[in-house]
């Protein structure tokens, strides 16, 4: 389908960083083909016709880090340490996860991720075929890993085998399929090895969660003499344009590592500052040129996945760490959280809004009170705006969702099953 949408504020996020008042997107065969002021007649050339008077339109937001289905131990496991949280909690607890509450868990995620405005996301979890289905029908894009976890190749890698070769690619190119070993302390120094040899050979990326905290780091270094960063690169596990989650607990050398080999960083400001794994030194990384995109993690460790608040608490913490307020303005962290992240994923037609670019956009209603006097429309998004103006998404050319409704999944079904599913699971 067609569509116009017309006398909008156009937050492009190109190269120059342009906003148009009272303007016009056009969208042809998925992508955008037009970008600009309205002609009489346009509308007849569109078979839908979308009046964004008083509202923003601008790419869709990026998620680059996150596990969906952990929706369902959202608030369940609160104010603890990170390894206590994870070994003595989650766990346990997802010891017990089986696919129909895995697939529910992720149809509450998507459902969330959409309402809020993201239109694409990375995710690392098990039974991630149960999330693609999901994204089959939500419409959603995603990058999926199976977690990988242990001392050798076994059902786990097989299950990413399995997974690839059914879905990467699928659904017209929206899912893509990459590796996912979990962590440096989860998996054998051998098996990563092996992983990365996988990667190496296949040319296929793959994502990690990577110095999370001062301990992960410091006992990396008692084990093998060295940071995770310099373990990984030893063994050739940062070659594929890697997605390095978190990197909180980097050092210089670290960070000129991160550069050379091109990894790409998901920063997860909110779960961070949650978990007191710390800040990670984003100004830093980013004026070595590494990209940086956003990420929510799991809804168990944040407790939403509301891109829009990372955004915020993003800025915010690159200001205070830094002790500069011009640090991470505007447009940067805007961009962290739609053009990095593209280019984190490897989605390479999404991001901006450009003539020619995969027409993946959101609409926000911006006649709040919040977003008056209208000085700069990108500040206020930024530092005054919320995930609830998102109004309208579009996602691969499909409106999924129109004035606040999502049209692709079915938000009271979702809401019945997880809370069956939540009270089975910690019933066992």
């Amino acid at each position: 389908m067609d569509i116009l949408l017309k006398n909008a504020y156009v937050i492009t996020l190109d190269e120059n960083d342009d906003v148009f008042e009272n303007c016009c997107i056009g969208i042809e065969d998925k992508k955008i083909n037009y970008i600009g002021r309205y002609k009489e007649g346009m509308d007849d050339g569109y078979d839908r016709v979308i009046d964004c008077d008083g509202k923003a339109v601008m790419p869709g937001l990026v998620n680059s880090h996150t596990h969906s289905s952990m929706t369902l131990f959202r608030n369940y496991a609160d104010d603890l340490k990170l390894m206590d949280w994870l070994f003595k909690k989650i766990f346990p607890l997802e010891d017990k996860l089986d696919e129909e509450e895995s697939y529910w868990g992720s149809a509450l995620a998507q459902l969330e991720m959409i309402k809020s405005g993201t239109t694409a996301f990375c995710d690392m979890y098990f039974f991630m075929d149960k999330t693609a289905e999901v994204c089959r029908t939500s419409g959603m894009r995603a990058v999926l890993s199976r977690g990988l976890t242990g001392d050798d190749f076994d059902y786990r890698y097989k299950e990413s085998e399995e997974l690839y070769k059914k879905y990467d690619g699928s659904c017209d190119g929206r899912i893509k399929i990459i590796l996912g070993p979990h962590s440096v302390y989860t998996c054998s120094l051998s098996y990563l090895k092996k992983i990365a040899d996988k990667s190496n050979e296949s040319g296929i990326p793959l994502q990690i969660h990577l110095s999370e905290t001062k301990d992960e780091v410091s006992n990396c270094k008692k084990k093998y003499g060295m940071s995770p960063v310099k373990l990984l690169d030893s063994i050739g596990a940062l070659k594929q344009e890697t997605i390095a989650a978190h990197c909180v607990a980097v050092d210089d050398e670290d960070i000129e590592i991160l550069q050379k080999r091109g990894v790409n960083v998901a920063h997860n400001p909110g779960s961070n500052l949650k978990l007191a794994s710390g800040i990670a030194p984003v100004a830093k990384m980013e004026k070595k040129g590494i990209n940086v995109s956003l990420g929510t993690d799991g809804a168990a460790s944040n407790n939403n996945l509301d891109m829009l608040e990372e955004v915020r608490t993003a800025s915010y913490l690159q200001k205070v760490n830094e002790d500069d307020p011009t640090a991470l303005p505007v447009c940067d962290v805007l961009k962290m959280a739609t053009v990095n992240g593209a280019k984190a994923l490897g989605l390479k037609d999404v991001g901006t809004i450009e003539s020619g670019m995969n027409a993946d956009l959101i609409v926000l209603n911006t006649k709040k009170p919040y977003y008056y006097p209208r000085y700069n429309i990108k500040s206020a998004i930024v530092y005054s705006g919320n995930s609830s103006d998102v109004d309208t998404v579009i996602i691969d050319g499909n409106v999924v969702m129109e004035n606040g409704k999502v049209l692709t999944l079915d938000e009271e079904r979702i809401y019945y099953e997880v809370e069956r599913c939540a009270k089975k699971l910690t019933g066992r």
